[in-house]
């Protein structure tokens, strides 16, 4: 699949620059990290919830971010990463539908991080800017934030290359202003750091506290959002991306430990939100400054390169407009980049700082989570294709996953719980539009694998006649022209056993080339138009009736092999004879068989009754007596009445079958009527048959074993019983488990 395949037509378009792994991934990821909560909420964390705590809330955010970014760095080694960064990983690995699902949260994430690093950096400017005298601070800060969104917007939109290259100068200005820390703190004289929480200026608590520090370490994922513009993702991504994890988590350390003993500041100035770098560092403002802009700049750059990305690939899958995914002549999404800054433009109405914090937590936390499920399922799979060159232990990935569900909660319930409504929403409604995979994904490799686990299982288990219910194999020629017999063993399976529908070709394959993955879909095809599920399967046999009997012997897998053979009402001449001697040989396999004739105009009469004959032989009642109770389980048969019949000669007859019918129905516990009738001397047995089913929904007959060479005679009794009744079901048992059913 190509990184860029929808683009501009504008035929002068130069190709995009492509970067490496320091300036392309690094160089965003550490200025990210090293950016806004660094310079304006270090101080008010360690002043609200003093030194031991603000280090606990450290190493929380450090390890999640760094068993993602390891999670992160093992998918990326192990494909070729396109467009969209952390969402083409995603989408590579669970599939379209579960990729669209954190895709857009992803882009509206990124989106709300350029309103974050505006809001911060519009708040330092107001903080070091003149007296503002009568001016509403807050909204001065909210104007200057969107005059900053819009500049942001038009200069990512113009070049990446620009954008990338003004970074170098930034870190230069940033790692000054670190060191002017150390020297000022070193001038300054210690003090005792702050050991207990005093939550002075954040009353919320602890969880609030942890909300708007958080964002601080989310800025490792702005290189893998550059993807499509890296040289080499698969190489840059897991080191630039780990060294800045690394770096950025060391940095913070030193910076906490520094603000918590400096001497020219206290607690209560701590606690104060603001730049209280000035009154540590060396030279104050004039070192802090510029790094503090460039830093809050260089991420909000990082954001607004990023999202419009994260865009451009939803529309390349067509999970977007594919308007979003046109480039500019330098390589730009610029359509992408203006939506995503009139987006960040509307968030300035959410408030402050603090406010879009905890909305960037969160979503941010909803991606980390998915990254380290995928890591996680990949290596439990174990898909021959799953070579990293980064190993993950599965349980590491699971951990990370883990700790940022808790982590979302324990932030805020509320927000989390939308979070995942959103996504469960973006989800159903991408399923509903049935998106086509154009690439393998994890969930197929997942799904054999459980497979086989609960195929060992049950091999280990022998199958009880409780745990008994049927598993068809149905011969049902073109299902589009004999849908109805699907959909019946769809009432006898329930949803929960298996269906394989087979169609027959017959011919050789040695000489002729049968197209049979065209007559599979279509078969797919009709089946899904019903809303059926089952599995298609197109054999070709050199003869139908010794073709149909390996069939049956060979179907399955394991111990989950089909026990039910199903046919329709063969209309050719002749057939219902090669039927029957299919049957035979199914019942020495030990496989069940079901003949059955459908008229469907009489199946929904206004009383739904369900006509079961049996003679009392054949052991056939338990088994039709089975099928009939899971037919009624159905909403189409849900107040049906089962009726047991039966006929005898001689009035004496009927109390020994009335003993032998009172117990089979209570041993299957089925609710069911009993009937048994004494046939009068001047009608036949068919006859009577034919009157007291004739209003009968459905009517099951037992089938018995005709002797080789008598097929004939009997196929023709067959069609003399059916001429009378509406839809016919011929049951045959082949097992001996009688009143053991259910």
């Amino acid at each position: 699949m190509n990184e860029h395949s929808t683009a501009d037509t504008t035929p002068s378009r130069q190709p995009a620059q492509k970067f490496g792994t320091f300036l392309g991934v690094f160089t965003p990821s550490i200025l990210t990290i090293l950016g806004l909560i660094m310079y304006l909420r270090f101080g008010w964390v360690v002043g609200n919830v003093g030194l031991p705590l603000t280090i606990l809330i450290l190493l929380m955010s450090s390890v999640i971010t760094f068993i993602t970014a390891l999670s992160a760095s093992a998918l990326a080694t192990n494909m070729r990463v396109g467009v969209g960064g952390e969402y083409f990983l995603i989408s590579r690995s669970l599939g379209l539908e579960l990729g669209g699902t954190i895709g857009i949260p992803l882009f509206l994430c990124r989106t709300l991080s350029i309103t974050f690093y505006s809001f911060g950096l519009a708040e330092a400017i107001v903080a070091f800017g003149p007296d503002l005298g009568n001016l509403d601070p807050t909204l001065t800060i909210q104007i200057l934030t969107a005059v900053i969104i819009v500049f942001i917007t038009a200069v990512s939109g113009k070049s990446a290359a620009l954008t990338l290259k003004l970074q170098v100068p930034i870190m230069a200005a940033v790692g000054l202003s670190i060191l002017a820390l150390i020297a000022g703190t070193i001038e300054g004289g210690v003090r005792s750091p702050e050991l207990t929480a005093t939550y002075r200026t954040a009353p919320e608590g602890f969880w609030y506290v942890f909300a708007v520090f958080f964002p601080a370490v989310t800025g490792f994922t702005a290189g893998i959002g550059l993807s499509g513009d890296l040289k080499n993702p698969s190489r840059s991504i897991p080191r630039g991306t780990i060294l800045a994890v690394v770096i950025g988590m060391a940095t913070y350390l030193l910076i906490l430990i520094l603000l918590s003993i400096s001497a020219k500041i206290t607690v209560h100035e701590l606690t104060e939100p603001g730049v209280i770098w000035t009154k540590v560092t060396v030279l104050g403002i004039w070192l802090v400054f510029p790094g503090l802009c460039g830093a809050i700049l260089s991420s909000a750059f990082g954001s607004v390169l990023g999202g419009p990305r994260v865009l451009q690939a939803l529309a390349d899958d067509g999970l977007a407009p594919s308007f979003l995914s046109r480039l500019s002549r330098t390589g730009q999404p610029t359509i992408a980049t203006w939506i995503s800054g009139m987006i960040a433009l509307t968030a300035v109405l959410l408030g402050g700082l603090n406010a879009v914090a905890k909305f960037v937590s969160i979503l941010f936390l909803t991606l980390y989570v998915t990254i380290n499920l995928c890591a996680a399922i990949e290596k439990l799979v174990g898909d021959p294709s799953y070579r990293p060159t980064i190993k993950v232990p599965w349980y590491i990935s699971l951990i990370g996953s883990f700790g940022a569900v808790v982590v979302m909660f324990l932030i805020s319930p509320t927000a989390c719980f939308a979070a995942l409504v959103l996504e469960l929403g973006i989800f159903i409604a991408l399923r509903k539009r049935s998106l086509e995979h154009r690439w393998g994904d994890v969930m197929a490799g997942f799904w054999i694998a459980l497979s086989r686990f609960a195929l060992v299982q049950l091999r280990r288990h022998e199958i009880d006649p409780r745990n008994w219910r049927p598993q068809i194999l149905l011969f049902s020629g073109e299902p589009n022209k004999r849908i109805g017999l699907v959909r019946l063993a769809g009432w006898f399976n329930q949803n929960r056993g298996l269906i394989s529908v087979c169609q027959l070709v017959t011919g050789d394959l040695r000489e002729e080339n049968f197209d049979i993955t065209t007559k599979r879909r279509e078969m797919d095809a009709a089946l899904d138009q019903e809303g059926l599920v089952a599995f298609s399967e197109v054999i070709v046999v050199p003869e139908f009736e010794e073709g149909i009997i390996d069939i049956v012997q060979s179907k399955g897998i394991a111990d989950l092999q089909a026990n039910t053979v199903m046919f329709g009402w063969p209309e050719k001449p002749g057939r219902l004879e090669s039927v029957l001697r299919i049957m035979r040989a199914a019942s020495h396999a030990g496989k069940s068989a079901i003949i059955a004739r459908l008229n469907w105009p009489n199946w929904a009469g206004k009383e739904k009754r369900i006509d079961i004959w049996w003679r009392g032989k054949q052991r056939n009642g338990d088994l039709m007596l089975l099928l009939a109770y899971l037919l009624r389980l159905n909403p189409e048969w849900k107040n049906a009445r089962i009726i047991l019949r039966t006929i005898v000669e001689k009035a004496e007859e009927k109390e020994t079958m009335a003993e032998s019918m009172s117990k089979l129905v209570p041993e299957t516990r089925i609710d069911a009527e009993t009937d048994i009738i004494v046939r009068p001397s001047d009608i036949s047995v068919t006859e009577l048959m034919h009157r007291t089913s004739r209003k009968a929904d459905i009517v099951f007959l037992g089938l018995m074993d005709p002797a080789p060479g008598t097929e004939t005679d009997y196929a023709g009794r067959m069609h003399e019983l059916v001429s009378g009744f509406p839809t016919t079901i011929f049951v045959r048992n082949a097992a001996d488990f009688a009143g053991d059913l259910i």
